[in-house]
């Protein structure tokens, strides 16, 4: 889901080639040597030509990125927001049936699902998806449910709204705990 490149890193006297992935709240580097920095944890983080220069909890490391590392310092500095990877914009009317954990605070301002642009589904077990059909509408529909193989698991949630007639464009990370799953109506069928 993250943004990948090969890179070069020097952190702790060691130089190491690899694969350095910018995720949605950290930054991995898998090679010889391995990395985790979260993007909470980064006090401080700049781009000098090719080069991406981070320093976090007292530690510092380079990554040689080429062009991307000038934007990843950007996203680093900025993250998107959970309701920006939703695309949920200010005043946009929201439904949010079931639960879906705090996180569905985003969205202090609800509507109906008749009404709605975006509709949020919380399946905690498998009956709850037998919701599905009445909630369909002309905007979006995103089922959030756990993750780590619980039920509802991700092919659950998946079989679910194909066999509601919807097709699936996009999933995000809802939390530590969930996964959003998003489903529109197929253009065919609009």
């Amino acid at each position: 889901m993250g943004d990948e490149a090969h890179a070069t890193l020097t952190y702790q006297g060691q130089v190491a080639e690899g694969r350095a992935k910018l995720e949605t709240d950290e930054l991995v580097f898998r090679g010889d040597v391995r990395l985790r920095v979260p993007f909470r944890a980064v006090s401080s983080v700049e781009a000098e030509g090719d080069r991406l220069l981070l320093a976090w909890d007292g530690e510092q490391a380079t990554l040689e990125l080429g062009e991307k590392a000038a934007r990843w310092a950007e996203r680093i500095r900025n993250p998107k927001t959970l309701a920006d990877k939703l695309g949920v914009k200010p005043g946009q009317a929201v439904a949010v049936v079931g639960d879906v954990g705090p996180e569905g605070g985003l969205f202090p301002e609800r509507v109906e699902p008749a009404e709605a642009h975006t509709i949020f589904l919380g399946a905690s077990s498998l009956a709850d998806l037998d919701r599905l059909p009445e909630l369909e509408g002309d905007g979006a529909l995103w089922i959030v449910a756990p993750k780590g193989g619980v039920e509802p698991r991700e092919s659950q949630v998946l079989a679910a709204g194909r066999a509601a007639g919807l097709k699936d464009v996009k999933v995000v990370r809802w939390s530590d705990t969930h996964t959003a799953h998003k489903f529109v109506i197929p253009v065919e069928n609009r």
